[in-house]
Formats: C-alpha cells, sequence, structure tokens
C-alpha cells in the first residue's frame, strides 16, 4: 500500500491543532481540539491521539496511508530522542512523547520546537518560499522563534535555538514563567498584554476594559483601537518591547525576512507598523532596510503545516 499522506501536530498551550495531508502539502481533513493542559501528561497525549483518529476518519484514510507524523511542540525539548523537557504553558516534563505515538501507530514520527516547524512551513509552503535566510516569530500565548540560515534550518547545539521568547528584554520586568525576569514573553506576549489589562481594571485604572469579565489581547487591542487611554497604552508598550526584540534578531542573523505570526499578529498594521518603525530606528540602516517584516502565509496554520514540512523533511521527501 502507497504511504501519500502526512499526519502534522501543532501542539499549543491553548489548542491541539492536526492535519492530513498529501506529500505536496495539500490538507485533507484538519481537526483542532482545546489542549486542557491542566488535566496533565496522559490526558494531553489521549488528545493528541484523538486528534490523528480524528484526520483519519474524516480522510477515510488509515494509518496504514500514513508515511509520518511531525508534532510541533513548545520547547525546551530534546527533538532527537523526542523528549518534551519542560514547557511553562504545557504539563510535560522531561516526557517522551514520540514513543507512544510511535508504539500505537507503527509510523516514524519526529517532534521539533513549535517556531522551528512553524518556519519550515512558511519556508517551503508559505511567505518565506523563495527566501535562503528568513527568520519565523511567533506572538501568541508564549512567544518563539525558529531560524531558516542559508536553506537549512537552525536547531543549535542542544536543538533549543531561537528560544527568543526568553530574551530579556527588560531586566527589572515582571516573571516570566520560565523563572527569569523581563523575558519578551512576559512584556509583550499576548499573555503579557492580557495580564496587562486585567491589572489596569484590578488596580481600579479608568478604562472600558472594566466592561469584560474575560480579558483577553483581543479585547485590548479591540479597546485602543476604539480609543481607550490605558489600552492604548499597554499596546504601545507592548509593541516597542516587541519590535527590541525583533531588532536583537535583525542585529543578530541579519535575515533577508522575518515573518511574524500568532494570535498577536492578527491584530494586523498596528502590529507590523510599529514593529518595523522600532526596526528602523534601532538596527543599522542597510539591515534594517533589507529585511522584509511580513505576516505568514500560512496564518494559523503555520504550526501545523511546519509540522507536515518537519516529517517531510525527515523523511527526505524532494520538492
Amino acid at each position: 500500500m502507497s504511504k501519500n499522506y502526512i499526519i502534522g501536530i501543532d501542539l499549543g498551550g491553548t489548542k491541539i491543532n492536526s492535519v492530513l495531508s498529501d506529500l505536496e502539502g495539500n490538507v485533507i481533513s484538519q481537526y483542532t481540539i482545546y489542549t486542557e493542559a491542566s488535566k496533565g501528561e496522559q490526558a494531553v497525549l489521549s488528545k493528541i491521539i484523538d486528534t490523528i483518529d480524528r484526520v483519519l476518519q474524516d480522510s477515510n484514510k488509515t494509518i496504514q496511508d500514513v508515511r509520518a507524523i511531525g508534532i510541533g511542540s513548545p520547547g525546551p525539548l530534546n527533538s532527537k530522542e523526542g523528549i518534551i523537557i519542560t514547557t511553562p504553558n504545557l504539563p510535560f516534563r522531561n516526557f517522551n512523547i514520540v514513543n507512544p505515538i510511535i508504539n500505537k501507530y507503527k509510523v516514524p514520527t519526529y517532534l521539533d520546537n513549535d517556531a522551528n516547524v512553524a518556519a519550515m512551513g512558511e519556508f517551503l509552503f508559505g511567505a518565506g518560499k523563495g527566501t535562503k535566510d528568513m527568520i519565523y516569530v511567533t506572538v501568541s500565548t508564549g512567544i518563539g522563534g525558529g531560524a531558516i540560515l542559508n536553506n537549512r534550518l537552525y536547531r543549535g547545539n542542544t536543538y533549543n535555538a531561537l528560544e527568543i521568547g526568553h530574551m530579556t528584554i527588560e531586566p527589572n520586568g515582571p516573571k516570566c514563567n520560565c523563572g527569569n525576569y523581563g523575558c519578551a514573553e512576559a512584556v509583550s506576549s499576548g499573555t503579557a498584554i492580557a495580564r496587562q489589562g486585567k491589572e489596569a481594571v484590578e488596580n481600579g485604572e479608568e478604562t472600558s476594559l472594566s466592561n469584560y469579565k474575560n480579558i483577553t489581547a483581543f479585547e485590548v487591542f479591540k479597546e485602543a483601537q476604539s480609543g481607550d487611554l490605558v489600552s492604548n497604552n499597554i499596546i504601545k508598550k507592548s509593541l516597542n518591547y516587541l519590535g527590541i526584540c525583533i531588532s536583537n534578531i535583525v542585529a543578530s542573523f541579519d535575515p533577508e525576512m522575518i515573518i511574524i505570526g500568532g494570535g498577536v499578529a492578527k491584530a494586523g498594521d498596528i502590529v507590523f507598523n510599529s514593529v518595523r518603525e522600532v526596526v528602523d530606528n534601532r538596527c543599522f540602516k542597510t539591515m534594517a532596510e533589507s529585511c522584509k517584516i511580513v505576516p505568514p502565509k500560512l496564518g494559523g496554520d503555520a504550526g501545523v503545516m511546519g509540522a507536515v514540512a518537519l516529517a517531510l523533511i525527515e523523511e527526505g521527501v524532494e520538492f
């Protein structure tokens, strides 16, 4: 039987997004489920398995049709051994997530950092197609990054390169879930924006955010656009920090392109214009002008299509 399909899994702190794809990256079926990370390691593993079964069921395929499975997960992790070492937004601690899936399905299964796989996805199928040096940055619940340098994924010595969410941006800033203070993730992620909005309401500041029972980054962006001063200040401060983070990347790698994805990037021009302004002000002119800063072509599917790309690359499929 021909094995002409790939399963890609984007394992996030909020959702698990899985697809069944052909070898050219065309999606046959897709299924998304809430992670419910608080329920623990085995519960999340069971949900991953449920998504695999569901995309097969919805496409009328069987596991015998599948060549490989790719998984993108927040790090740090050991991609070589298939182990999620630890991550702030998931329950796994030195947990081998690959072996149980291989044991159940008897299909080659590969793991890599979620931002690395998103970078692979955009490089093969999305906005980065045709570049040779590009960086993918995801700004959502957390912040991560992946680098394609000279047409190859750069993993680093311990396979955890580009953990840019834990780059120190504000030394005296709030404590991050990783234990450090003032990380990019702690000052400019969607979670950080939401936290500042909640704090403003709790502190009795005069803001339209007090009209919401649940405040996320979406509400803060929405109220900023409507003219709420508190929300506007939160967004301005957070995007300035994000711009500093991106400026450091430009200065370090001198890439052709930086792709900013994730939930925060969905706010659109306010994000990209703010980041671009900071980069122009902080980086060498030649480097800043030669670096495009763009949204992902794959949108919210950058992670899951990157997981497909991971499996294809590891299996040696040629394009």
